[in-house]
């Protein structure tokens, strides 16, 4: 296969770089280190064609670059099933019952005689007229049946309700286990059990981005809910798969990771903070088997991130990232977005730029399209974030 050309991208970045191909078996957190970026460009396709109108775009290069990143990092997500149900129970109780409405609904997939059932919570507003705007949450925090349905912070359902969204949230449990001995133990083996021998095959962030699209399906089918307006929200590991769905699934009119560094919103190529190596060792399900021959290698790979915002395109897409989270290497972050959201200006023709370095960055980036922001504090999604999501939101939907 040919590999799209590469270019340099040294006139942004204002760092003293030594360029290394050795391999990362910890974080790096020294700037010094941080390699010359030389990415692929979004622009170019694998046989050396100029992209330039948006036709051009969405039939050559758009799939030569989300086909890369199946191959590569991702995995598939299968579309193929025989049926779809939706079953509303009865199993928790309302926290907020004065102003929402709760569904417990059962989401029940099946394909090739087999069943799969994943639950997804929706909260409508008791008030105003729908149908309703609509925030998803991919959630994977750690659960027990003694915890409440909601976390107030890290899924802020009453602020919502109060601003006139519905809001829905899955745990990925309930779709793959986040575990590298569990993880098929849901709609993989299943459903789709022959991705296991695929070195391309879906894996447990795809997994969430199923299931996201499958929460997509039942909003379809909900008349109190606005699908043309649903926002797909992931903190962290579920920020790359919410990042993974939308790219999939075009129904998601905005898509917002939160903190979602390496294999999510940074750039891989950096080499800052959770490395390709160390994230494929640490959580070997997450990926598929070919991401792993990037481990200390990231200069092989044939994409990055910057090219995940461009597969969102011309949707709205909105980064953010944590002063203190290292980890996740928000200036990574902040690059992918800078690089990656050219395409809405240079193909699509919207006004969309960011052209203010990331050391200087003082408030949120709020504008049609794409936006970016940068809190103090550490690791999290707080309302701090959920407030600056809304603000973005409405300024895409009014």
């Amino acid at each position: 296969m040919n590999r799209p050309a590469l270019f340099l991208f040294s006139l942004l970045f204002s760092l003293i770089s030594i360029p290394s191909i050795m391999a990362q078996n910890t974080a790096n957190y020294d700037e010094s280190k941080v390699p010359d970026l030389i990415l692929p460009d979004p622009f170019v396709s694998f046989k050396g064609k100029s992209i330039q109108t948006i036709q051009d775009w969405e039939s050559i290069r758009r799939p030569e670059i989300l086909q890369l990143f199946k191959e590569n990092v991702y995995g598939k997500i299968p579309t193929d099933f025989d049926a779809i149900t939706f079953k509303e129970v009865t199993e928790s109780q309302n926290p907020y019952p004065d102003k929402a409405i709760l569904k417990e609904v059962d989401i029940t997939v099946s394909r090739n005689g087999n069943t799969h059932t994943m639950r997804l919570n929706v909260f409508l507003p008791k008030s105003g007229k729908g149908p309703f705007p609509v925030f998803m949450l991919i959630d994977y925090k750690p659960k027990d049946p003694s915890e409440k349905l909601v976390e107030d912070d890290f899924w802020t359902v009453s602020e919502l309700i109060d601003r006139g969204y519905a809001t829905a949230s899955f745990h990925g449990e309930t779709v793959s286990p986040d575990d590298k001995i569990r993880f098929s133990e849901g709609v993989i083996g299943n459903l789709y059990p022959e991705h296991l021998a695929q070195a391309d095959g879906m894996r447990t962030l795809g997994a969430w981005g199923w299931g996201a699209m499958r929460a997509m399906d039942y909003f379809v089918h909900e008349s109190s809910i606005d699908e043309k307006r649903a926002v797909l929200v992931g903190h962290s590991r579920a920020g790359k798969a919410a990042l993974w769905a939308s790219a999939n699934d075009t129904r998601w009119a905005v898509t917002i990771p939160n903190e979602s560094g390496c294999g999510g919103a940074a750039l891989s190529k950096r080499k800052f903070g959770e490395t390709v190596q160390v994230i494929n060792t640490s959580f070997p399900h997450w990926f598929n088997d070919n991401f792993k021959a990037f481990n200390g290698k990231e200069e092989l790979l044939p994409l990055d991130q910057h090219m995940m915002v461009s597969l969102i395109a011309p949707r709205a897409i909105y980064f953010s990232s944590a002063r203190e989270d290292r980890w996740a290497d928000p200036k990574g972050e902040y690059l992918s977005m800078q690089l990656g959201s050219r395409v809405f200006s240079e193909i699509f023709g919207k006004a969309v730029s960011f052209p203010t370095a990331f050391e200087s960055l003082k408030g949120p980036v709020l504008q049609p399209f794409a936006g970016y922001h940068i809190r103090e504090g550490e690791h999290n999604l707080t309302w701090e974030d959920w407030s600056h999501y809304v603000d973005f939101v409405e300024l895409q939907f009014k």
